[in-house]
């Protein structure tokens, strides 16, 4: 039986598959054409678990996210739809929905650690580093922003689009062929916060609440961008963007006057209840934009 054959054979299926189903299948097909490439890379890195990923990250998961087109695409044509159904299509308001996006994650982040700067709750740390001729530079906080941070904002808008189109794009609307919409967010956002685990378990468990309501916010954001998904991908994109800079750049620490439950646990952010005050103080203006 030829390709062809095969899709229309799972096209006609389709309708009466339960979401759930279509959802493993999906993630299991992903994986499993993944796993050889990851086994591959992982032994020309010379990395194996339980060895901490540390930079190696970023190429594992390069390796997972660039077969991903593939397999959506096959989910495409089973279910004879377009991406415009999964929320990635382009009209004039998508650029200014996904600038919309950045520029509210940029404006959260300032407003976060304005605050927690000024309660001295977190402090600024500069950096110094000797040249070779034994003088010593330091870095002030204009400094975190280098040659590096084009680049990681490209890579922060890569990230998020790829996430953007599997959680809030391909999994919320396949869910929602069976549950309501706040259901199958929920759901969805589950599975995003868990996969997280995938590449960090000690840092990441703290995180898991955060995460898992970063995920509803996002789905917010998509139903604010009339269904689009830009201003979501704008949104996450921002967000990882300006942790990943300042992170990058050890710019900012604890000053330990407050509980690290606060701040964050282990400096993350989202372990922290200022994270999540962030999250419902972000939900609240997305909320606003929906029923403008």
């Amino acid at each position: 039986m030829t390709i062809a054959h095969q899709i229309t054979n799972l096209r006609l299926l389709a309708p009466s598959i339960p979401a759930l189903v279509k959802v493993i299948a999906f993630f299991s097909t992903w994986v499993g054409l993944w796993l050889p490439v990851a086994i591959l890379l992982a032994i020309a890195l010379k990395w194996h678990p339980p060895q901490p990923l540390g930079n190696k990250k970023l190429s594992l998961l390069a390796s997972l996210y660039l077969i991903f087109p593939l397999i959506l695409w096959a989910a495409t044509q089973i279910e004879n739809t377009t991406f415009d159904r999964w929320g990635w299509y382009w009209q004039p308001a998508t650029l200014t929905s996904l600038m919309l996006g950045l520029a509210l994650a940029i404006a959260s982040l300032t407003v976060l650690f304005g605050l927690q700067l000024t309660a001295g709750w977190i402090d600024w740390q500069s950096s110094e580093y000797t040249t070779a001729t034994g003088e010593t530079i330091v870095r002030d906080r204009a400094s975190i922003f280098n040659y590096s941070t084009l680049p990681t904002l490209l890579l922060a808008l890569w990230i998020s689009g790829t996430e953007e189109l599997i959680f809030r794009g391909f999994l919320q609307t396949t869910l929602q062929q069976d549950y309501s919409t706040v259901t199958a967010a929920a759901i969805a956002s589950l599975i995003f916060a868990l996969t997280h685990l995938i590449w960090e378990v000690k840092e990441t468990l703290p995180q898991l609440p955060g995460l898992w309501l970063m995920g509803m916010v996002l789905t917010l954001a998509r139903a604010a961008g009339s269904d689009n998904l830009a201003l979501a991908i704008g949104l996450h994109a921002g967000w990882i963007w300006g942790i990943t800079t300042l992170d990058t750049a050890k710019a900012i620490h604890p000053t330990g006057k407050v509980s690290e439950l606060i701040t964050g646990i282990a400096a993350k952010h989202l372990a922290g209840a200022t994270g999540i005050l962030l999250l419902l103080a972000t939900a609240a203006i997305l909320w606003a934009i929906e029923n403008l």
